[in-house]
């Protein structure tokens, strides 16, 4: 792919991505600015202290994770327009799957940045119109005690479920790493981040398709030297 076309997704990448930033600041700026209510450096630095580690760690293992699946395009949208687990994520992967692309190519790049557009301009339409639609009865449909309370609980679990049964069924193998690993971690760590296991669970696939590959490599150079396999000879 053209040079000039990520020089520009990373500038315009940046620009927004900046200019995102600028506005989270803007509603507590201005809330200081119209009460005259700012907060004293003591209480912030106390603050920063205990979520800055965490979301620091965060933060780089969602880039190193979602890069090489989103492309430049797409992860750049996906950090300016927020709900990548949960929305942007499985739209960018269902896109390429649909389009028989592959992640980290040029045709995956430019799959994953339209698909991730189009998704963001139509969650906000969608979002718009259920706020208003939905704000009157919203909060007694998802109330303790509300027989929808368990269902608006299992949206995200459900959402990936349906979007990981297709891969579980073409690559079964390759899925009882990352399934079995993510398990035990939130057997133990039930409060690890989606950031985190999303990491420790493709590290976890990675390793498996590697020892996969090797076994399969084993088997297949076994078989052959059993078989008497002879490359052929030129006359």
């Amino acid at each position: 792919m053209n040079s000039k076309y990520f020089d520009k997704v990373h500038t315009w990448g940046a620009v927004w991505n900046y200019a995102a930033l600028a506005v989270m600041f803007v509603m507590p700026l201005g809330i200081s600015i119209a009460f005259n209510a700012w907060p004293s450096l003591s209480v912030i630095g106390k603050v920063l202290l205990t979520l800055v580690p965490l979301y620091w760690v965060t933060a780089i293992i969602e880039v190193v994770t979602y890069v090489p699946m989103l492309g430049a395009g797409g992860t750049y949208l996906s950090f300016v327009t927020g709900n990548i687990s949960n929305l942007k994520l499985p739209c960018g992967l269902n896109a390429m799957e649909n389009a028989k692309v592959r992640a980290n190519t040029e045709e995956g790049e430019v799959i994953t940045t339209i698909a991730i557009a189009v998704s963001s301009l139509t969650t906000t339409v969608i979002i718009a119109v259920g706020v208003l639609a939905f704000a009157p009865i919203l909060p007694r449909i998802t109330a303790e005690g509300s027989v929808f309370k368990a269902a608006f609980n299992n949206v995200l679990p459900a959402l990936f479920g349906a979007l990981g049964a297709g891969y579980f069924v073409k690559h079964w193998r390759l899925a009882f790493a990352p399934v079995i690993v993510g398990v035990i971690v939130l057997v133990f760590a039930p409060e690890t981040g989606v950031g985190i296991l999303m990491f420790i669970t493709i590290v976890a696939s990675l390793v498996g398709a590697a020892l996969i590959y090797k076994n399969l490599l084993s088997d297949a150079l076994r078989s052959a030297k059993s078989g008497g396999h002879q490359p052929e000879k030129k006359e």
